[in-house]
C-alpha cells in the first residue's frame, strides 16, 4: 500500500509540473564558458592603457606583472578568472599601496576597474577613497601576421 502511495503522489506531481509548464515558456540563458585554461594569465601580457583623467601606459609580462612610470608604479596581479582581474598596485616615489579589481570585457581587450588605498606612509588605515578606471590593451605590431607589400 505504501509503495502504491508514493507512485500516486509522483504521478500526481509530474502531471502537475506539466500543467503548470504548458503556459509558460522556458526561459533558455546562453552558457558562456571561459576560453582560457584556468590559471591562464598570458592574456594580460602586453602594453595597457590605464584611463583615469590622464592616460598611463602599463607594461606587463606573462603573469600580468609589470611596472608604469606614474610614481615609479608597479603592478602586480594576484587572481585572474572568468574576466576577473584582481591585484596589487605599489607607487615607490609616493610611498603608496593598494588593490584593484577590473571586469574585463568578453574578448579580454578592455575593462572598467576600480581600486583602492591599503597604505599610505605608515597609515595602515587611511581614510582616503580610491577611485574608477578603464583599461584597454594596445595593439601589438608583433601580433599582426601581416607582410608589408613589395617594394
Amino acid at each position: 500500500m505504501r509503495n502504491f502511495c508514493s507512485v500516486r503522489l509522483l504521478l500526481g506531481m509530474a502531471v502537475l509540473l506539466t500543467l503548470c509548464a504548458c503556459g509558460h515558456q522556458a526561459v533558455v540563458r546562453p552558457t558562456v564558458l571561459p576560453d582560457l585554461p584556468a590559471g591562464d594569465r598570458s592574456i594580460l601580457a602586453g602594453e595597457w592603457e590605464y584611463e583615469e583623467g590622464a592616460a598611463t601606459l602599463l607594461r606587463l609580462d606573462e603573469q600580468g606583472n609589470g611596472a608604469y612610470d606614474w610614481k615609479e608604479g608597479r603592478f602586480e596581479t594576484t587572481q585572474f578568472a572568468d574576466h576577473t582581474w584582481t591585484g596589487n598596485w605599489i607607487q615607490k616615489e609616493n610611498d603608496r599601496e593598494g588593490g584593484f579589481l577590473i571586469t574585463l570585457s568578453p574578448d579580454y581587450s578592455e575593462g572598467d576597474g576600480i581600486w583602492w588605498y591599503v597604505r599610505i606612509g605608515s597609515d595602515r588605515a587611511p581614510s582616503e577613497k580610491g577611485g574608477r578606471f578603464h583599461v584597454s590593451k594596445k595593439a601589438s605590431l608583433t601580433n599582426h601576421n601581416e607582410t608589408p607589400p613589395a617594394p
